[in-house]
Order: structure tokens, then C-alpha cells, then sequence
């Protein structure tokens, strides 16, 4: 019905086939799509990120400035939120990262999305010293963002994926869902996780309190912030360590 209707209109070729079917053989979700297309899965792919234009530059450097960030020091954007409360790491832990990230002379942001609002009020419940919150962006704006920070840490989410096809040096905290299969593609991205999730189902994933899969240790997360910073620092003097 999807295929006539299309048809209809003029399109020559049409090929529906689920992403999900059982027939595909790519593992990333990203090979999957194009093998549903009938592409060939590569690495150029995978790598490609855009470049921001730059009336969305001068969008999210005005955002910025109307909050008065201090530029000269290198801009962490820390993002509590996720499209599930499951694939969060625990609000005390997040705090626990950002008190850190302090602590290391860095100065983190909080990304607080349409969604965000209680895990991002979790999480300034247990920091001493709360970091500006950025809040109302349109995802235009929040592209323009972007390319001001240099280093982005978030979940399993759509934001995360953004980060990194803007070429944003990003650091993926993945818990329950499977990294090979949905963590972002590219050199600029690790991926970092608890134990391996032995949960068979979603069903218990909801029902599992410990979430072992998201216990990544703070310290792992600090050391690999620090590495890609000072890459970012050595590639660009705008940035301070």
C-alpha cells in the first residue's frame, strides 16, 4: 500500500523492507538502514560528520554569551537526560562526575532538553556547586552549541548521535542497549560501559535496581575527558586546559 502510494507519484523505484527484519545481516543500525537500501555498509560512511554553518555558529555563541560562559577555559556539555530513565546513569553518580570535572579545572554545562527536567533536577540536587543549565534551545540552536565545547559526555540518545555527526569529541555511556549496534560512529567517539547487560529483556531491564551494565567507573570517564581535551587543546588554541 506504502509502495503504490509512492507510485502514485511518480517514484521509479520503491523498496520497503523493515530495518529491524531478521534477514538483514549488518550489526550497527546505521549498516542496516543502508542494507536495507542496498548499500554497501564502509567506513566512509561512518566517519562523515557536517560541518555547522555559520549563522547557527553565531546563533549558539550569541546563546552563550547572553549567559555570560567564559570561553577562555575548555566547555564540557554534560547531558543527564535520555529517551529512558533505564539508560541514565544514577543522578548521584552524574553529580559525582560533575563536581569532578570541576575539580580538574574544566567547566561543565548541563544540557536540559524538553524531557530532561527531572533528570537534570536529580542531578543539581546532589552537586554543591551547580553549573548554568542550558535550557529552551531549538535543535538548530542547540547545533550551534556544539562546536563552542569541546568535549560532549552523554547516553544512549538522540543528542549523543548529533554530537558526534557534528564531529564533536564525544564520550557515549551506554548501560542496557547494545553499543555495537546503536553507539555513534566515528574516531571522535568512545563508548563506555558498566558490566555487560545479562538482562534477557526489556521487561527486566525496567525491573533491575542495580544496573550494573551502567556502573561506569568516574574515574574512566575523567581520564578519557582528559585525553580527548588535550586533543582538542593541541589542535585548537581557543580552547584552554
Amino acid at each position: 500500500m506504502l509502495g503504490s502510494f509512492f507510485q502514485e507519484f511518480g517514484v521509479a523505484r520503491v523498496q520497503i523492507q523493515s530495518p529491524f527484519s531478521t534477514g538483514l545481516r549488518a550489526r550497527h543500525q546505521s549498516d542496516r538502514f543502508l542494507e536495507t537500501v542496498g548499500e554497501a555498509e564502509g567506513d566512509l560512511v561512518s566517519e562523515r560528520t557536517i560541518e555547522v554553518p555559520p549563522h547557527l555558529l553565531e546563533r549558539g555563541k550569541g546563546y552563550l554569551d547572553a549567559l555570560r560562559i567564559p570561553f577562555e577555559q575548555s566547555l564540557v556539555l554534560v547531558h543527564p537526560g535520555s529517551g529512558s530513565v533505564h539508560k541514565r546513569l544514577e543522578p548521584r553518580r552524574m553529580a559525582s562526575l560533575i563536581e569532578r570535572l570541576w575539580e580538574t579545572g574544566i567547566y561543565p554545562l548541563i544540557l536540559e532538553g524538553p524531557a530532561d527536567q527531572d533528570a537534570v533536577a536529580h542531578t543539581l540536587h546532589f552537586l554543591s556547586r551547580p553549573p548554568l543549565v542550558l535550557r529552551d534551545l531549538d535543535l538548530s540552536q542547540l547545533a550551534g552549541v556544539f562546536p563552542q565545547v569541546a568535549l560532549y559526555i552523554g547516553h544512549d540518545s538522540g543528542v549523543t548521535h548529533l554530537s558526534a555527526l557534528l564531529g564533536v569529541p564525544t564520550i557515549a555511556l551506554f548501560g542496557p542497549t547494545d553499543h555495537d549496534r546503536w553507539a555513534p560512529h566515528g574516531h571522535h567517539v568512545t563508548t563506555l560501559r558498566g558490566s555487560p547487560c545479562i538482562c534477557e529483556s526489556w521487561t527486566t531491564v525496567k525491573m533491575c535496581e542495580e544496573k550494573p551494565c551502567l556502573q561506569v567507573p568516574i574515574e574512566k570517564i575523567l581520564i578519557v575527558s582528559g585525553l580527548a581535551i588535550r586533543r582538542v587543546c593541541r589542535a585548537n588554541p581557543r580552547y584552554s586546559t
